[in-house]
């Protein structure tokens, strides 16, 4: 057999893959590296005007049978096939608890305080921030996973902090009681502040009346420099269910038929006005838009769209 011959170019490629040529060289087999497990990103920032808004990841759990959460009086065919269509399980959920701050340029502004003080303020260190530097602290309203974080064995989480908050919602449990509240609201009482529908927290902060998941639950509206941020709250709390579906009843929900009614109104002039929003439990980094479809609203989760803003 005759070999070919050794051209002026093969000679200069074999020449230059010398260097490379351990590498090319079969290996063994080394050990994978470990598995690190499933995460989210802990805070997700940018820009709003001359605000600048910064997500918090203060905890995600699985829940088991969400239509026993999200869906009371829907079917079970009508609960699966909607789950269906957008590739997610009928039997099992993801939850997550996204309290939001918000930096003005003049107060350090924090929107509800997750389950419990280590959680919100984990996420805060990791977003750069300690407790001590938030100035305000808003409750949207007085559920267990909105007020936990406000203190614990330590004593008061937010040290440095006045409160703002509903009057229909303080007032309610107020009068009404339960241990969360009675532990972690009442004590703060003296520096609190009641808002009623289109009241102010701050320049370019105003409350907006959105009742029925529970008395008073508020939801806020930011503007800055012609730029605009609803954070939702619980208004809606999953962004198939509650959002495709408005009058899917929610368990949560104390005043179901209120809550649908607020959910039709408030996503409407979202998707109307092509206004983003903040939904505390909507996937991390919870921010996204709705545009309006059938009888109910099609969740668009944010790209790009606020790093432009920067």
């Amino acid at each position: 057999m005759t070999m070919p011959a050794l051209t002026r170019r093969s000679a200069l490629f074999a020449a230059a893959a010398l260097p490379f040529a351990p590498a090319l060289m079969p290996r063994a087999a080394h050990a994978a590296a470990e598995m690190m497990g499933a995460t989210v990103a802990p805070f997700n920032r940018f820009k709003l005007g001359g605000f600048e808004v910064t997500t918090l990841l203060a905890g995600t759990r699985a829940l088991e049978n969400p239509q026993e959460t999200f869906g009371l009086n829907a079917s079970p065919a009508e609960f699966a096939a909607l789950s269906q269509a957008h590739f997610i399980p009928a039997d099992k959920s993801q939850n997550f608890f996204t309290p939001t701050v918000v930096n003005t340029g003049a107060e350090l502004v924090l929107f509800d305080t997750g389950l419990a003080p280590e959680a919100i303020t984990g996420a805060l260190a990791a977003a750069g921030y300690t407790p001590d530097q938030i100035d305000v602290v808003v409750l949207t309203h007085m559920h267990g996973d909105h007020i936990g974080g406000l203190s614990g064995d330590a004593g008061v989480t937010f040290a440095n902090a006045r409160y703002v908050t509903g009057s229909v919602e303080h007032n309610h449990w107020a009068q009404a009681g339960n241990e969360g509240f009675d532990t972690k609201v009442k004590p703060l009482v003296d520096k609190m502040t009641m808002l009623e529908d289109g009241g102010s927290v701050a320049s370019g902060v105003t409350a907006m009346a959105a009742f029925g998941h529970s008395p008073g639950h508020m939801a806020y509206r930011l503007e800055s420099d012609g730029q605009q941020l609803v954070l939702a709250a619980d208004t809606a709390n999953h962004y198939v269910w509650s959002l495709q579906k408005p009058d899917w009843e929610v368990r949560f929900d104390m005043d179901k038929a209120a809550a649908a009614a607020t959910r039709k109104q408030l996503f409407g002039m979202l998707a109307a006005d092509r206004v983003p929003f903040v939904g505390y439990h909507m996937p991390f980094p919870g921010v996204g838009y709705v545009e309006a479809m059938d009888d109910g609203f099609r969740y668009v989760p944010v790209s790009y769209q606020m790093l432009l803003n920067g």
